[in-house]
């Protein structure tokens, strides 16, 4: 393994162990960013995942939410505000936030995580912006 993924792989781990249940994804962000992690690049509904790192580039790739062709679900911002909301307060787990996330019309989605701000875009060029808030990590 690289000394990317290395890197990427404990602060994964790191974030996990200290992650809070509500609010969690800011946690785990800073944790990233700390470990040299600039941006993150999700692709729906591939669940394909790039990380821009101080080490060099990582993909992953996660289990895609569709097989076969399937028609792209109309962007909605209401209905992907609304499964944002649900996962700040820890009420959903990742792949139900990415299936939603999916179904409200999302195709990709960029985290900046030195602005600490994570941007939803639809296959025809809508977006939706949203800052998260910065967290202390010891």
């Amino acid at each position: 393994m690289s000394k990317a993924i290395d890197n990427l792989t404990e602060a994964m781990k790191r974030a996990e162990a200290i992650r809070p249940r509500v609010g969690g994804f800011p946690c785990l962000a800073e944790v990233l960013r700390q470990a040299g992690v600039i941006r993150n690049v999700w692709s729906l509904p591939s669940c394909q995942s790039l990380f821009l790192t101080e080490d060099g580039p990582v993909v992953m790739q996660g289990n895609p939410l569709i097989t076969g062709a399937v028609d792209v679900p109309a962007f909605d911002k209401g209905a992907l505000i609304k499964a944002i909301r649900i996962d700040q307060a820890g009420e959903s787990t990742f792949p139900e936030f990415l299936d939603a996330s999916w179904r409200a019309g999302v195709t990709r989605y960029d985290v900046d995580l030195e602005a600490r701000t994570v941007t939803y875009q639809g296959c025809r060029g809508e977006e939706y912006v949203e800052a998260y808030p910065a967290v202390s990590i010891g």
